[in-house]
Protein backbone atom coordinates (compact mmCIF):
# COMPACT_ATOMS: atom_id res chain seq x y z
CA UNK A 1 0.00 0.00 0.00
CA UNK A 2 1.38 3.43 -0.93
CA UNK A 3 1.82 6.30 1.48
CA UNK A 4 -1.09 8.57 2.18
CA UNK A 5 -0.42 12.19 1.26
CA UNK A 6 -1.88 13.52 4.50
CA UNK A 7 -0.05 13.73 7.78
CA UNK A 8 -0.58 10.39 9.40
CA UNK A 9 -1.26 9.43 12.99
CA UNK A 10 0.46 6.07 12.60
CA UNK A 11 3.77 7.48 11.42
CA UNK A 12 3.64 9.97 14.30
CA UNK A 13 3.07 7.13 16.75
CA UNK A 14 5.84 4.98 15.28
CA UNK A 15 8.21 7.93 15.70
CA UNK A 16 7.05 8.45 19.29
CA UNK A 17 7.55 4.75 20.07
CA UNK A 18 11.06 4.82 18.60
CA UNK A 19 11.99 8.00 20.48
CA UNK A 20 10.76 6.49 23.74
CA UNK A 21 12.85 3.36 23.14
CA UNK A 22 15.93 5.51 22.47
CA UNK A 23 15.31 7.67 25.54
CA UNK A 24 14.87 4.62 27.75
CA UNK A 25 18.14 3.14 26.46
CA UNK A 26 19.91 6.43 27.16
CA UNK A 27 18.59 6.37 30.72
CA UNK A 28 19.57 2.69 31.01
CA UNK A 29 23.15 3.57 30.13
CA UNK A 30 23.46 6.89 31.98
CA UNK A 31 21.87 6.05 35.35
CA UNK A 32 24.50 5.38 37.99
CA UNK A 33 23.59 2.73 40.55
CA UNK A 34 25.31 3.05 43.92
CA UNK A 35 22.79 1.68 46.40
CA UNK A 36 19.69 -0.45 46.87
CA UNK A 37 17.56 2.71 46.64
CA UNK A 38 19.18 3.50 43.29
CA UNK A 39 18.30 0.00 42.07
CA UNK A 40 14.66 0.55 43.01
CA UNK A 41 14.60 3.93 41.26
CA UNK A 42 16.27 2.41 38.18
CA UNK A 43 13.68 -0.38 37.96
CA UNK A 44 10.82 2.07 38.62
CA UNK A 45 11.90 4.47 35.89
CA UNK A 46 12.42 1.69 33.34
CA UNK A 47 8.92 0.43 34.14
CA UNK A 48 7.61 3.95 33.54
CA UNK A 49 9.24 3.98 30.09
CA UNK A 50 7.66 0.60 29.36
CA UNK A 51 4.23 1.84 30.44
CA UNK A 52 4.61 4.89 28.21
CA UNK A 53 5.46 2.61 25.29
CA UNK A 54 2.46 0.40 26.02
CA UNK A 55 0.18 3.45 25.85
CA UNK A 56 1.55 4.31 22.41
CA UNK A 57 0.92 0.73 21.24
CA UNK A 58 -2.62 0.83 22.62
CA UNK A 59 -3.31 4.12 20.84
CA UNK A 60 -1.92 2.72 17.60
CA UNK A 61 -4.12 -0.40 17.78
CA UNK A 62 -7.22 1.70 18.43
CA UNK A 63 -6.32 3.86 15.44
CA UNK A 64 -5.81 0.86 13.19
CA UNK A 65 -9.20 -0.52 14.16
CA UNK A 66 -10.89 2.78 13.27
CA UNK A 67 -9.03 3.64 10.06
CA UNK A 68 -9.77 2.24 6.63
CA UNK A 69 -6.79 3.68 4.73
CA UNK A 70 -3.35 3.46 6.33
CA UNK A 71 0.02 4.75 5.04
CA UNK A 72 1.55 1.26 5.20
CA UNK A 73 0.14 -2.25 5.34
CA UNK A 74 -1.60 -2.67 8.69
CA UNK A 75 0.46 -5.71 9.60
CA UNK A 76 3.69 -3.81 8.88
CA UNK A 77 2.68 -0.91 11.12
CA UNK A 78 1.77 -3.23 13.97
CA UNK A 79 4.81 -5.45 13.46
CA UNK A 80 7.22 -2.51 13.54
CA UNK A 81 5.57 -1.08 16.64
CA UNK A 82 5.66 -4.42 18.46
CA UNK A 83 9.28 -5.14 17.54
CA UNK A 84 10.34 -1.73 18.84
CA UNK A 85 8.31 -2.37 21.98
CA UNK A 86 10.15 -5.68 22.45
CA UNK A 87 13.40 -3.70 22.85
CA UNK A 88 11.85 -1.68 25.65
CA UNK A 89 10.30 -4.73 27.30
CA UNK A 90 13.72 -6.39 27.33
CA UNK A 91 15.39 -3.41 28.97
CA UNK A 92 12.67 -3.21 31.63
CA UNK A 93 13.03 -6.93 32.32
CA UNK A 94 16.79 -6.53 32.62
CA UNK A 95 16.41 -3.61 35.03
CA UNK A 96 14.08 -5.67 37.20
CA UNK A 97 16.69 -8.46 37.32
CA UNK A 98 19.34 -6.01 38.48
CA UNK A 99 17.06 -5.08 41.38
CA UNK A 100 16.09 -8.70 42.07
CA UNK A 101 19.71 -9.85 42.20
CA UNK A 102 20.87 -6.69 43.99
CA UNK A 103 23.56 -5.96 41.41
CA UNK A 104 24.75 -2.40 42.03
CA UNK A 105 27.89 -2.60 39.90
CA UNK A 106 27.48 -3.80 36.30
CA UNK A 107 30.56 -5.57 35.02
CA UNK A 108 32.47 -4.39 31.90
CA UNK A 109 30.60 -6.83 29.66
CA UNK A 110 27.22 -5.50 30.77
CA UNK A 111 28.45 -1.98 30.07
CA UNK A 112 29.49 -3.04 26.56
CA UNK A 113 26.14 -4.74 25.93
CA UNK A 114 24.28 -1.61 27.04
CA UNK A 115 26.45 0.63 24.87
CA UNK A 116 25.74 -1.42 21.75
CA UNK A 117 22.03 -1.49 22.54
CA UNK A 118 22.00 2.28 22.97
CA UNK A 119 23.71 2.72 19.61
CA UNK A 120 21.12 0.45 18.03
CA UNK A 121 18.21 2.43 19.48
CA UNK A 122 19.58 5.58 17.88
CA UNK A 123 19.55 3.75 14.54
CA UNK A 124 15.94 2.71 15.21
CA UNK A 125 14.89 6.26 16.09
CA UNK A 126 16.56 7.69 12.99
CA UNK A 127 14.87 5.04 10.84
CA UNK A 128 11.47 6.00 12.24
CA UNK A 129 12.12 9.65 11.39
CA UNK A 130 13.06 8.72 7.83
CA UNK A 131 9.95 6.58 7.57
CA UNK A 132 7.87 9.55 8.68
CA UNK A 133 9.53 11.65 5.96
CA UNK A 134 8.86 8.86 3.44
CA UNK A 135 12.59 8.55 2.69
CA UNK A 136 12.48 4.77 2.50
CA UNK A 137 15.73 4.11 0.68
CA UNK A 138 17.63 6.18 3.24
CA UNK A 139 16.52 3.73 5.93
CA UNK A 140 18.49 0.80 4.50
CA UNK A 141 21.94 1.86 5.81
CA UNK A 142 20.45 2.07 9.30
CA UNK A 143 18.94 -1.41 8.95
CA UNK A 144 22.34 -2.72 7.86
CA UNK A 145 23.96 -1.04 10.87
CA UNK A 146 21.43 -2.71 13.17
CA UNK A 147 22.36 -6.10 11.74
CA UNK A 148 26.05 -5.33 12.19
CA UNK A 149 25.54 -4.34 15.82
CA UNK A 150 23.62 -7.53 16.52
CA UNK A 151 26.54 -9.57 15.18
CA UNK A 152 28.91 -7.70 17.50
CA UNK A 153 26.63 -8.46 20.45
CA UNK A 154 26.48 -12.15 19.48
CA UNK A 155 30.27 -12.27 19.70
CA UNK A 156 30.17 -10.41 23.00
CA UNK A 157 27.77 -12.97 24.46
CA UNK A 158 30.11 -15.81 23.65
CA UNK A 159 33.09 -13.94 25.07
CA UNK A 160 31.30 -12.87 28.25
CA UNK A 161 29.96 -16.34 29.08
CA UNK A 162 33.32 -17.98 28.39
CA UNK A 163 35.00 -15.48 30.72
CA UNK A 164 32.30 -15.93 33.36
CA UNK A 165 32.83 -19.69 33.59
CA UNK A 166 36.60 -19.30 33.67
CA UNK A 167 36.87 -16.69 36.43
CA UNK A 168 33.75 -16.95 38.60
CA UNK A 169 33.47 -19.69 41.25
CA UNK A 170 30.16 -18.76 42.88
CA UNK A 171 27.44 -20.83 41.13
CA UNK A 172 24.70 -18.37 42.09
CA UNK A 173 26.59 -15.46 40.59
CA UNK A 174 27.30 -17.51 37.46
CA UNK A 175 23.58 -18.18 37.07
CA UNK A 176 22.64 -14.54 37.62
CA UNK A 177 25.26 -13.04 35.33
CA UNK A 178 24.66 -15.57 32.57
CA UNK A 179 20.96 -14.72 32.64
CA UNK A 180 21.72 -11.01 32.43
CA UNK A 181 24.12 -11.47 29.52
CA UNK A 182 21.49 -13.51 27.68
CA UNK A 183 18.77 -10.96 28.41
CA UNK A 184 20.97 -8.20 27.02
CA UNK A 185 21.74 -10.24 23.92
CA UNK A 186 18.00 -10.87 23.44
CA UNK A 187 17.42 -7.10 23.44
CA UNK A 188 19.93 -6.86 20.60
CA UNK A 189 18.03 -9.60 18.77
CA UNK A 190 14.94 -7.40 19.02
CA UNK A 191 16.79 -4.52 17.38
CA UNK A 192 17.65 -6.87 14.50
CA UNK A 193 13.96 -7.81 14.28
CA UNK A 194 13.23 -4.10 13.81
CA UNK A 195 15.77 -4.02 10.98
CA UNK A 196 14.11 -7.00 9.29
CA UNK A 197 10.70 -5.35 9.54
CA UNK A 198 12.09 -2.12 8.09
CA UNK A 199 13.53 -4.08 5.17
CA UNK A 200 10.10 -5.59 4.53
CA UNK A 201 8.49 -2.15 4.56
CA UNK A 202 11.11 -0.84 2.12
CA UNK A 203 10.56 -3.77 -0.21
CA UNK A 204 6.77 -3.35 -0.24
CA UNK A 205 6.65 0.43 -0.58
CA UNK A 206 9.80 1.75 -2.29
Amino acid sequence: MIFSSKKDLFLDLLTSIADNVRDSAQYFVDFKIKSDDDLKEFARKMKAYENKGDKFIHELIIGLNKTFITPLEREDILELANKMDDILDGMEQCASRFEMYNITTPDPYMVQFAGHILEATYEVAESAKLLHKKKLMEIRPHAIKLNDLESVVDDLLRTSIKNLFSVEKDPIKIMQYKELYELLEAISDSTEDVADTLETIIMRNA
